[in-house]
């Protein structure tokens, strides 16, 4: 496990409190985070619920991006990158993270959980800090994969919300130059091998937009240019990797409009793209808030396609 390797930065919250716990932490970069602004964030954890069955925590001015990892029980060589939503203000910790990483990891499954920097404090990258810190991370498990029985070549991405946004710029533009190389594994590719953003934030143009992703990531008055971008399903590539969407009817947070957007530009390609869209679920459901709504079958539904893909197979 990697030190801190952030100057100034004061002993990180820990993110383990409870009964679900990650095998390890990683740092994605060696030493400082490229960019590091001379005011650096200090990081906070803040407790949103009020069930103790139920923990919903988010993570604040994430200072030192890392990979919380969650090792398959019976590894049968996969592997997904998760990023949780918090509308690019804060990366959520439980409901589409810890959650969703033991829930893998016991179909086997390795899960690497992304808290990723955010776009409005500072960093050198702006708009692009946590495409930069995706990319890092794909990269980093294919450059540890021989050490975690992990395939390299089944690495997939998956991301929830804004994570779904991080997740679908990542598969739309995982080659673009973000960061300057920092060691041996950023000669490694950054695509995944599949894509799964889950009722993402997709396009930064209104009125589909969330407001609040929107203003944090590209600012309150973006150039056209800015605009496109950071709106994934404009820069829908031959080479983007199959995708597998969720969403549902009544999200009132993010309209089904945004999967709808990605999912005709896939197909626009001619690239393999699974779409699920339900009449009930809301916004942020997770793994455990979709019980006894239809979109509670997505888990399983994503399990099927992952095989179909050849992510869960021996080969």
């Amino acid at each position: 496990m990697a030190g801190t390797g952030v100057r100034g930065l004061a002993q990180p919250p820990a993110l383990d409190v409870g009964a679900v716990k990650p095998d390890a932490m990683i740092n994605l970069w060696p030493g400082d985070p490229p960019g590091t602004p001379t005011l650096l964030p200090q990081e906070a954890v803040q407790d949103r619920s009020r069930d103790p069955a139920a923990p919903d925590r988010a993570l604040l001015h994430i200072a030192r991006p890392r990979l919380a990892l969650f090792r398959a029980h019976r590894p049968n060589g996969a592997a997904m990158l998760v990023m949780p939503g918090g509308g690019y203000n804060y990366v959520v910790i439980d409901k589409e993270g810890y959650e969703i990483g033991p829930w893998l990891a016991a179909r086997g499954v390795s899960v690497f959980v992304l808290f990723y920097r955010l776009p409005q404090e500072g960093w050198g990258a702006g708009a692009d800090v946590a495409l930069s810190d995706a990319q890092r991370a794909m990269r980093l498990i294919r450059h540890r994969a021989p050490t975690l029985a992990i395939d390299s070549r089944r690495v997939g991405a998956m991301g929830f919300s804004a994570g779904g946004h991080v997740c679908a710029d990542l598969a739309t533009r995982f080659a673009t130059a973000t960061y300057h190389s920092v060691d041996a594994a950023d000669a490694l590719s950054a695509r995944p091998a599949i894509a799964a953003p889950i009722y993402p934030v997709v396009s930064m143009h209104r009125p589909e937009a969330h407001e609040g992703s929107r203003r944090n990531l590209i600012g309150e008055s973006p150039t056209a240019a800015m605009e496109r971008r950071h709106s994934p399903h404009e820069n829908v590539g031959s080479d983007s990797p199959p995708c597998f969407l969720v969403h549902a009817e009544d999200d009132s947070a993010v309209p089904i409009a945004n999967s709808l957007l990605l999912r005709a530009a896939w197909r626009a390609e001619g690239l393999a793209v699974e779409s699920h869209f339900f009449a009930e679920g809301g916004h942020g459901f997770g793994l455990k808030r979709a019980s006894g709504k239809p979109a509670a079958i997505w888990p399983e539904l994503f399990l099927h396609w992952m095989a179909a893909q050849r992510m869960t197979g021996n080969g």
